[in-house]
């Protein structure tokens, strides 16, 4: 889904090279079928019949999906289950140079900082997306600053709500000038632009009054949050004086506050029957945001 591979090829070899070496034929199909893969029925350039089945249960998953590779994992615990104590060792200690954990009860986890576990933490709607690397970069940039930098993490959340915002835009061909726009008027174009404006008239939930309250909060938070990072609280802005006080639940507020926005935006994009697709987009203003 993020157009990234989430699990190495180091990896996969390591645990094809595994169920050849230890599983029959049977098992390995029971492995994989366990976890809903069938085969491909591809041909491949793997030697014997065990690393040729493997591989065509391989060639049918999709590497990007974080859905699939929560799945692979659990096919490559059941490879595990019986091995001798220095085998499990040896692969826990390639698996932690490879970003995953292996825990005491053989379950295979992304590390947290590993590119398999931010992908999960993704909105699954970014799978719509034409180009989604600007808000991957700025949700990576959440993930390595929200530990220990409040204030990068408050300005990368505020860059994730403006590329959204964009990247929405794009999407719909609506024209903007990405130079001079303001994120409020990024905000306020993108939602109506998918018939998510507090003051748009649509059928259904979205158009109830109870939706429209919940959106004008969103709104509010949306552009709250450029707000936080301009008094200087978040990078991007240098602050008069030091940032005192500023602690990470601060960083957790803002960053809690981008990926609802974000969320709701990216799902709406990505719904096929989403009222944008059927109703005529209204309010929409001529030209640029500027």
């Amino acid at each position: 889904m993020t157009h990234r591979q989430l699990v190495p090829l180091p990896v996969r070899r390591h645990f094809r090279d595994l169920a050849a070496q230890t599983s029959v034929l049977r098992l390995i199909a029971g492995m994989w079928e366990d976890q809903g893969f069938i085969p491909s029925g591809d041909p491949n350039d793997e030697v014997g019949d065990r690393r040729t089945l493997w591989r065509e249960y391989e060639d049918n998953v999709d590497w990007t999906d974080p859905g699939h590779v929560a799945r692979v994992l659990r096919v490559y615990e059941s490879v595990l289950d019986g091995l001798a104590d220095f085998a499990i060792d040896a692969t826990r200690k390639f698996l932690d140079r490879q970003g995953f954990d292996l825990d005491a009860d053989g379950r295979i986890k992304p590390q947290p900082d590993s590119v398999a576990a931010v992908a999960a933490r993704l909105p699954r709607s970014l799978n719509a997306l034409r180009d989604p690397t600007m808000i991957l970069d700025s949700f990576e940039r959440i993930d390595r600053a929200l530990p220990t930098d409040p204030a990068q993490a408050i300005g990368s959340a505020k860059e994730l709500v403006e590329a959204t915002a964009k990247t929405v835009l794009i999407e719909r061909g609506v024209p903007f000038d990405d130079k001079t726009a303001k994120l409020p008027a990024l905000i306020d174009l993108a939602q109506r632009a998918l018939l998510l404006h507090p003051q748009t008239q649509v059928p259904g939930p979205d158009g109830s009054n109870a939706v429209k309250r919940i959106l004008g909060g969103l709104t509010s938070i949306a552009n709250g949050l450029g707000e936080l990072r301009n008094e200087g609280w978040g990078t991007g802005h240098a602050p008069a004086a030091p940032r005192v006080g500023l602690r990470p639940r601060h960083a957790h507020l803002a960053v809690g506050a981008a990926h609802t926005w974000c969320q709701l935006i990216l799902d709406t994009l990505a719904d096929p029957t989403a009222p944008w697709r059927t109703h005529a987009t209204s309010g929409l203003p001529a030209g640029s945001t500027t």
